[in-house]
């Protein structure tokens, strides 16, 4: 099964003169996303939640940071 997430999700909005955000697909095995697929493309995610909004960092020892 394969969801699709936008990279704009929770993020600051864009101007007209920038680019659209990035289409994804990410692949679910089971309740199981592989976090190489997550950081393929930047190093940090946006994760919204309800009202708040979250940010998930890949560290340079290969670490998860998880912030509000």
């Amino acid at each position: 099964m394969a969801t699709t997430s936008g990279d704009q999700i929770g993020g600051p909005a864009k101007s007209a003169d920038s680019a659209s955000p990035a289409i994804r697909s990410v692949i679910l095995n089971g309740n199981r996303i592989e976090s190489r697929d997550l950081f393929a493309v930047e190093r940090e995610i946006i994760i919204a939640h309800g009202e708040d909004t979250y940010r998930l960092r890949l560290t340079s020892q290969n670490k998860l940071i998880l912030t509000k």
